[in-house]
């Protein structure tokens, strides 16, 4: 399988739960024709297999199963706002504060980072600098150093952007992981099972080339050089081993998992 994990396979040869993929939006159409659609993106960035993903579009309204500490789900990205607080997102917030009650393993991407940080309490706004887009580079808070998760991270790793929203007050007991020079919440972990990264682990240098190709008149007018920002995108592999690395423990390893997060 090239690599790529699969529930149907563990070292016990027990059947393991696919991956809930939340998505909570959908690219663009000259995205999807180029690249696929999220579900693309992120089975490519978790190693795993089509069939080793249940996708549920809540932002079509399609219902959540039960929260369940014996899987791992993963929230997506969006080209919706936190803040205008629509009905499906209203109820994926209520879905996410019963599944971190339970101690299901979640993590949330851009839009997912935000609206897990809004529903356990946090503040999501607009960030007061406008947008940040580009490959940046990212450096871990000391707090993230020490984190079993992110501390074998580089100081100074690469990770794709794009957003205008931004956490700007964390939830009671989260800690800032990461920061960028534009934005303090990279990186947020809300719990020993629940993370969540304002960049894009599931963006390959394409789909990012695709983006800004996709904003150049919007990019140009807020004075930014779309030219450079296109030279400037690599592989940003320490951001997607993030992602790979949270769902591998929480997929096929929980009690190594556990260990790790509370030692």
């Amino acid at each position: 399988m090239n690599g790529e994990l699969n529930p149907a396979d563990s070292a016990m040869n027990n059947p393991l739960p696919p991956v809930l993929l939340i998505q909570v939006g959908t690219a663009p159409d000259t995205l999807k024709t180029e690249h696929g659609d999220l579900p693309v993106w992120f089975s490519r960035a978790m190693a795993l297999t089509s069939d080793a993903i249940q996708v549920v579009k809540v932002f079509k309204g399609e219902p959540l199963p039960e929260p369940d500490p014996g899987r791992v789900a993963v929230i997506t990205g969006s080209w919706h706002m936190v803040t205008d607080k629509l009905a499906w997102s209203e109820e994926t917030a209520r879905w996410i504060r019963r599944a971190v009650a339970v101690d299901m393993p979640l993590f949330g991407v851009c839009y997912g980072h935000q609206l897990m940080a809004y529903a356990l309490g946090g503040v999501v706004d607009y960030h007061p600098q406008g947008r940040e887009m580009g490959c940046l580079e990212i450096n871990l808070t000391k707090a993230g150093a020490d984190d079993p998760l992110t501390g074998g991270l580089s100081q100074g790793f690469m990770a794709h952007l794009t957003h205008m929203q931004t956490v700007t007050q964390l939830p009671a007991g989260a800690q800032s992981l990461a920061s960028s020079p534009h934005d303090k919440n990279q990186i947020i972990r809300y719990g020993a099972k629940a993370v969540s990264t304002q960049f894009h682990p599931e963006f390959t240098p394409g789909i990012a080339a695709s983006l800004i190709q996709l904003r150049t008149e919007t990019l140009l007018s807020e004075g930014r050089d779309p030219a450079a920002m296109h030279s400037a995108l690599t592989d940003a592999a320490d951001a997607r081993e993030l992602l790979k690395t949270f769902v591998s423990l929480a997929l096929m390893d929980q009690p190594r998992y556990e260990y790790a997060t509370n030692r």
